[in-house]
């Protein structure tokens, strides 16, 4: 049987953001409450500059109040809000003005340093201003001067909001109405890369001086027991996005990171390479070689470690030889290159972890390259 070739990502169908979705389901359902008449389709433009036009699966016209639903289509991008069920209710206010808020399934911000003040329905700023846009241009369009009440509900996305990192964000309730675009680019990075500034935000607003970067959830579970005196929101999944979570810290002007994963990937880290997806860069051998020599292995040991098929079998080698030395070597080595690439200004620590949860190596207080009395070229 032949293997299902993978699409190849150009011809990925591309998708919608919620906030694009939340804006049509408001249009269809301030034009059915101002003219009486069933919407099965609305059209709005998107930021990212090109209309797009929605079909309206369900529209309800009640005596005060209309409220529309659009199905969210998120591409070939394996979203955690694909399928999304987008309900905006729409209805008139005594006073003039746009009041916005959410309902069922929109998370509620709880902690500081998010891009929505606490209290407030999580629907980020550009969807904010799409909606609000969409509403006055709709009222003008109509010649309507009336003030309106727009809410939007997402009936499972208290349930969605388990696969995203809103809870440790302090968005409690649902999920986030988010979209820069209004357009899901398929295996975008760059939703990731969002929450990682936003963790980053939350975490400085909330105190933490000192945060933990972890390159998944394992190692972060190991990182909360080797530290457990660091407050929850001080650990933060960079996951491969290594170089560019280290520049968003000292962006933020966090003084103090340490970085806590395994070896495969912090092997990478330590010969420099920032990005630590598996297809990023391969494990530089003679590099780990070198750092064998540095701690005393002998010839015939680093010969091993220059033929090894991975990281995790050079630590293994090292580690039955009895050279601990070289796992903090190993941090050192991440530390400097964390340095190195974001010049200075941030004091690093490292701890490597084996996959079984044994700490390896781990080094502390590195502020400054010139500490590091090995050359990394």
């Amino acid at each position: 049987m032949q293997k299902k070739a993978k699409k190849d990502p150009s011809e990925m169908r591309h998708g919608y953001t919620t906030g694009a979705c939340s804006t049509a389901v408001t249009k269809a359902a301030l034009t059915a409450l101002i003219t009486g008449e069933e919407q099965e389709n609305a059209t709005i433009h998107l930021p990212v500059g090109r209309d797009a036009t929605f079909t309206i699966e369900k529209c309800e016209i009640m005596k005060d109040s209309v409220s529309c639903e659009t199905i969210k289509d998120a591409g070939d991008d394996p979203d955690a809000t694909h399928q999304a069920l987008i309900i905006s209710t729409v209805s008139w206010l005594d006073t003039p003005g746009i009041m916005l808020d959410g309902g069922v399934g929109v998370g509620r911000v709880t902690k500081p340093g998010l891009p929505v003040p606490v209290g407030e329905a999580a629907i980020n700023p550009v969807p904010r201003k799409m909606i609000l846009t969409t509403v006055e241009q709709t009222l003008e369009e109509f010649q309507i001067n009336r003030g309106v009440k727009v809410v939007i509900s997402v009936p499972a996305g208290e349930e969605m909001a388990k696969k995203t990192l809103n809870g440790r964000l302090g968005i409690i309730g649902g999920i986030s109405i988010l979209g820069t675009r209004g357009t899901v680019v398929p295996f975008s990075s760059s939703a990731y890369m969002a929450s990682i500034v936003q963790a980053i935000s939350v975490a400085k607003a909330s105190g933490c001086k000192h945060l933990v970067l972890t390159t998944g959830g394992r190692s972060e579970k190991y990182a909360m027991g080797l530290l457990p005196d660091l407050q929850e929101e001080a650990f933060i999944e960079m996951g491969d996005f290594v170089g560019f979570s280290l520049k968003q810290c000292k962006k933020q002007g966090i003084k103090k990171v340490t970085l806590v994963g395994m070896m495969g990937k912090f092997s990478k880290v330590a010969q420099g390479v920032m990005m630590v997806h598996s297809k990023s860069a391969p494990i530089n051998f003679d590099f780990l070689a070198e750092l064998a020599r540095d701690v005393g292995a002998s010839e015939e040991l680093v010969e091993e470690v220059v033929n090894a098929n991975t990281a995790s079998q050079v630590g293994d080698l090292m580690a039955e030889r009895g050279h601990d030395a070289f796992f903090d070597h190993l941090c050192e080595a991440c530390c400097y290159s964390s340095l190195h690439h974001i010049k200075g200004g941030i004091e690093m620590g490292t701890a490597i972890y084996s996959m079984k949860g044994q700490l390896l190596g781990r080094t502390v207080g590195i502020d400054s390259i010139d500490e590091i009395n090995w050359d990394r070229g």
